[in-house]
C-alpha cells in the first residue's frame, strides 16, 4: 500500500503494531476501501472541519460527517480537528486535548477513511495562524460586525474574546491555505465561507499577476435536508454542542436507553399529523432526522406513518438512531484504545499538507511584501 504522494504508507503502522482490530475497523470503516490519489493535483479540493467541545451529536453527523464520507470520492479531501476555533470561548486544556482525539476517534468511526482523506488538528500546522494574520489586514470592521453567528455567540459569553470576533477570518484562513475548491458546511456557516471568498477575491484583484491568481475561490456545500437539524427541546434553535441541557441532542456516543429517552421526551406539535409543514417545526425536525439516518424521504416517512399517533413514530425514530449509531459507537470504542496510532494519523495528516500551506503562505507573504 502507498500514500497519496508515492510513497511507502506510514499511517497505519502504528494502527498494525497496536491492537489488530483498530486496523481492521480503520481500513473497512463505514464508506470502505481505499483509493489511492495524487495529492496536489485534483480539481477538486474539499476542506472543513469541527470543533473538538463538547459532544459530536446527531446534527453535527447528519449535517457534516456523513456527507464527508461520500465527498471522499469526490475529491482531495481535507479534514480537522479545529482546535484554535475551540479556544475563543475558554476551555478546560486537560478536556480539550481528550476531546480533540475523541474528535478525531469519531471521524474515523463515522468512515473518514485516511488513505482516501487527510485527518488532521489545526494547531499542528502554524501556517493557520500567520495566514489569518494577513487575512484580518484586508477584512473590514464592518464585514465582521455582520456576521450573525457572532452575535449569537457573544450574547452567551460574560466577556467577549477577540478571538470570538475574529472566528470568521481564522475560518477562512483555513480554507484559503489549502486552495479549497469547496467546502461542505451547515446553512449557518454559508455567510463564513462567503467572507472567505470576499476576501480571496479583495487580494486576489489587487495582487493579480501574470501567473494567475493567489487564491482559489471556495463554493460552499449545503446539504439542505439536513444543513440545519434543530433542538429537540426547542425546533427553533439549532441543536447545539454546548447547550445547557442534555436534552437538546442525541450525542453519538448516547447509549440506547439515553437515545429512546431523549426521543421520547422531544417536543412535539399540536395536532397529531406527522407532516413537515411550516407550522410544525417540531415534527419537521424529527422528520429531518429519521430521513438522514434511515435515508428515506420526508414524503416516503409521512406516507408511513400516516395515521399513526406521535409515540409510534417516536419509537421508530429511536430505533433507526440506535440502529445507524451502533456500528459507529463499536468503533469509537475500539479507536480510543490505541491513542498512539490516533495521534500518530493526525501528525502523519499534518506532515503531509505542509508542503502546500508552505507554499500558499509563501506566495502570500511575497505578494505582500513580507520577509
Amino acid at each position: 500500500m502507498r500514500n497519496n504522494a508515492g510513497r511507502p504508507a506510514r499511517q497505519f503502522q502504528a494502527l498494525r503494531a497496536g491492537p489488530p482490530a483498530i486496523a481492521s475497523l480503520i481500513c473497512s470503516g463505514v464508506a470502505g476501501g481505499y483509493n489511492s490519489h495524487k495529492f496536489m493535483n485534483l480539481k477538486k479540493r474539499i476542506f472543513s472541519g469541527i470543533q473538538p467541545t463538547n459532544i459530536v451529536h446527531i446534527g453535527n453527523y447528519l449535517g457534516a460527517l456523513k456527507n464527508w464520507v461520500a465527498l471522499q470520492d469526490e475529491g482531495e479531501a481535507i479534514y480537522c480537528v479545529v482546535d484554535l476555533h475551540a479556544i475563543t470561548v475558554p476551555q478546560d486544556p486537560k478536556i480539550l486535548h481528550d476531546k480533540t482525539l475523541e474528535t478525531a476517534a469519531l471521524y474515523l468511526a463515522c468512515g473518514i477513511n485516511p488513505d482516501k482523506s487527510t485527518i488532521f488538528v489545526q494547531s499542528s500546522r502554524p501556517e493557520h495562524s500567520e495566514l489569518t494574520w494577513i487575512l484580518n489586514c484586508f477584512t473590514y470592521m464592518g464585514e465582521l460586525n455582520r456576521m450573525t453567528q457572532f452575535k449569537e455567540k457573544a450574547a452567551q459569553q460574560k466577556n467577549v474574546s477577540v478571538g470570538l470576533f475574529d472566528y470568521p477570518v481564522l475560518m477562512a484562513a483555513d480554507i484559503l491555505l489549502y486552495q479549497t475548491t469547496h467546502v461542505p458546511v451547515g446553512d449557518d456557516q454559508e455567510q463564513h465561507v462567503e467572507l472567505a471568498r470576499d476576501i480571496a477575491e479583495r487580494i486576489n484583484n489587487k495582487y493579480a499577476c501574470s501567473k494567475g491568481k493567489i487564491f482559489t475561490i471556495p463554493e460552499p456545500i449545503i446539504k439542505k435536508e439536513t444543513a440545519r437539524i434543530m433542538g429537540l427541546d426547542n425546533p427553533t434553535k439549532k441543536m447545539s454542542k454546548s447547550a445547557s441541557s442534555p436534552a437538546n441532542y442525541i450525542a453519538l456516543t448516547d447509549s440506547p436507553e439515553t437515545i429512546r429517552e431523549k426521543i421520547k421526551r422531544a417536543v412535539t406539535d399540536s395536532g397529531n399529523e406527522i407532516k413537515a409543514t411550516e407550522d410544525k417545526p417540531a415534527i419537521s425536525n424529527l422528520l429531518a432526522i429519521f430521513s438522514g439516518v434511515s435515508g428515506k424521504t420526508t414524503a416516503e416517512l409521512e406516507k408511513e406513518f400516516e395515521g399513526k399517533s406521535y409515540s409510534e413514530f417516536k419509537e421508530a425514530l429511536a430505533e433507526a438512531i440506535i440502529y445507524e449509531l451502533a456500528p459507529i459507537q463499536k468503533k469509537f470504542k475500539e479507536l480510543m484504545k490505541d491513542k498512539v496510532a490516533l495521534r500518530k494519523i493526525l501528525n502523519e495528516g499534518a506532515e503531509k499538507l505542509a508542503p502546500l500551506a508552505q507554499k500558499t503562505l509563501k506566495e502570500v507573504k511575497e505578494k505582500v511584501g513580507l520577509g
